[in-house]
């Protein structure tokens, strides 16, 4: 929300924030803080709208830029809206930036440091009970590390407390509605019913975990492959699968394998020459609009922040999000001398 709402007020635009219905009160809190910074309060406007009005908004004339941030079908219809608001009043054509969802990748190569890689890229699955859309989903290991690193990654995600937030003790929250969390239970049920095996103990977790509640045990599976959505379609939630690879080479096969492309991650080791070169050719092979070298989940406000496939369109951060919320103008003069 701030990512894309303080570029386009500095760049001088009045800006309508519709938040999402379940998170309503951020963008209250957030547009009153600016306003008491001094943000005129015609210029920064909070909308709470149903989606049939979100179209009819975006389609407006007088609406020259719409940013979301959603799932990829939201973004797919707020796309749409935009071009048939475009094509509905004398062709002129709106910008769209669309930050959507994620399936990123990490690879672990033999040369990696183990624990540090696990402590990162459990953290990185974890964080915000999953529920980041640069969250880490999936893991490729070098089969040399596999059995090591999925012993470490269990035992430590194992340590996880789910219960009430507001509790000091708690470690990991509930999703974001009874939908998600039944959503990704039927996503870990249909995978293990394709031949994954979960790994981490559920017996703790039973008392807060129910069905009907928003609260999901963590969880790692192993056995998985491409041919189940727990690979392939986004989570959003603390489940990752893990699966074993022979080769660099195959690393990047799978991890290119998806319809997403926001963020990958490579955990090896740096100061080799050889692991350099290796990740310069991730970075450039990698279909993702970011690529992160031992670490994951992270942004930089000074860097660019896209996706590319169904991960995103346009940019946000960095001078490349600012500048598309402008509009150059050319101005030529010949100035008579005597």
């Amino acid at each position: 929300m701030i990512n894309s709402v303080l570029p386009a007020l500095l760049a001088g635009n009045t800006v309508l924030l519709k938040p999402s219905p379940q998170t309503p009160l951020t963008a209250e809190r957030l547009a009153a803080a600016l306003h008491s910074a001094g943000v005129p309060a015609p210029a920064l406007q909070v909308l709470h709208l149903p989606p049939a009005l979100v179209a009819h908004t975006a389609a407006h004339p007088l609406v020259n830029f719409v940013s979301f941030t959603g799932s990829v079908a939201g973004g797919k219809a707020v796309e749409l809206a935009a071009v048939r608001g475009s094509a509905a009043h004398r062709g002129v054509v709106k910008g769209v930036g669309l930050e959507l969802g994620g399936k990123d990748p990490a690879y672990v190569r033999a040369d990696a440091d183990l624990p540090y890689a696990v402590e990162q890229l459990v953290d990185g699955a974890m964080f915000n009970s999953g529920q980041s859309c640069c969250a880490i989903e999936r893991i490729y290991v070098h089969e040399s590390l596999y059995p090591a690193f999925v012993e470490q990654f269990v035992a430590l995600t194992a340590q996880y407390k789910l219960g009430d937030p507001l509790d000091p003790s708690t470690t990991l929250g509930p999703v974001v509605s009874v939908a998600s969390a039944t959503r990704i239970r039927a996503q870990v049920a249909a995978a293990i019913a394709q031949g994954a095996r979960q790994l981490v103990p559920q017996e703790p977790y039973a008392q807060v975990a129910r069905e009907g509640t928003a609260f999901v045990a963590p969880q790692v599976l192993v056995n998985v492959s491409h041919k189940m959505d727990l690979m392939t379609e986004e989570t959003f939630g603390p489940v990752v699968g893990i699966m074993p690879v022979p080769s660099d080479a195959a690393a990047l096969e799978l991890m290119n394998d998806s319809a997403y492309g926001l963020t990958a991650s490579i955990w090896t080791d740096l100061s080799r020459p050889s692991s350099q070169a290796a990740f310069d050719h991730f970075v450039q092979e990698l279909e993702t609009g970011t690529v992160f070298a031992n670490r994951c989940d992270y942004l930089d406000p000074a860097l660019a922040w896209t996706g590319v496939k169904d991960s995103g369109r346009g940019v946000s951060l960095s001078r490349f999000g600012f500048d598309q919320l402008t509009r150059a103008k050319s101005v030529h003069m010949k100035i008579k001398t005597t």
